[in-house]
């Protein structure tokens, strides 16, 4: 394993499987940003590491189980309702983590919304129990997503474990150190939170979406959002330059 790593293959297909693992992981940690904004501002950290640390833990543990984790994806049921596509396990558990995705980020926006008329109203009203369980949750879907799709970039899943393993390592430890900064300013600005909501909805759409085999490139996804984020942030700067203007 260590010789197919230090070859020049090998460490095209370690960046690559790493760029691709944090591309992945951006909807993982906006969702982990949203929900350990209703903890304590103690609890916060703890539930982003914890959060982060638990995605490491269950990818890694797929990735040992890569025969098992394929046999996810084969017929479970035949023609169910008269559905044109074969039900696999990984479908179920993509349109169930979709749904729960599209509903926590409909509950989330709804909240901000009202709270905008009930400020009186605390935010933090989630235990870090509970803020975990709901981690934990959208890590198994968002970890068969990202093991699925490594599987499919690399030539020999079984030769290319060790190659696998050091991408999601390094692509975890990037993101648990970015993870206070992204969260801080998410929440910090109302825009961008909404923003990251609207985003996690589309991922929950397009969960469901591929539960039921239906076809959409995430980089559309992406593209959108990024596109979204740059037009608010020029946003941002031009109300902070007016700001500026008006204070001198």
């Amino acid at each position: 394993m260590l010789e197919s790593l230090l070859t020049p293959n090998g460490l095209i297909s370690l960046a690559t499987l790493t760029l691709m693992e944090i591309v992945l992981g951006i909807d993982n940690l906006l969702f982990i940003s949203v929900l350990s904004d209703k903890l304590p501002k103690e609890s916060q950290g703890k539930a982003r590491s914890i959060g982060l640390a638990l995605a490491l833990i269950m990818r890694i543990a797929l990735l040992w189980g890569i025969s098992w984790i394929v046999g996810f994806s084969e017929p479970l049921v035949d023609n169910l309702f008269g559905f044109e596509h074969d039900i696999s396990i990984r479908d179920l558990i993509l349109l169930a983590g979709g749904l729960f995705l599209i509903y926590k980020s409909t509950i989330e926006i709804h909240e901000k919304i009202e709270g905008i008329e009930n400020e009186g109203k605390s935010r933090h009203n989630l235990s870090l129990t509970s803020a975990i369980f709901q981690i934990v949750l959208l890590d198994i879907v968002f970890s068969f997503d990202s093991i699925l799709t490594a599987i499919g970039l690399v030539n020999d899943p079984s030769k290319d474990l060790l190659i696998m393993v050091i991408a999601i390592v390094i692509s975890l430890i990037i993101m648990l150190l970015f993870a206070k900064p992204i969260s801080d300013f998410v929440n910090d600005h109302p825009t961008i939170k909404m923003l990251a909501l609207s985003f996690l909805l589309l991922i929950g759409i397009l969960l469901v979406a591929e539960a039921f085999h239906q076809v959409i490139p995430k980089g559309y996804i992406y593209f959108s959002i990024a596109f979204s984020l740059l037009v608010e942030t020029l946003n941002m700067w031009s109300k902070k330059k007016q700001d500026k203007k008006s204070n001198s």
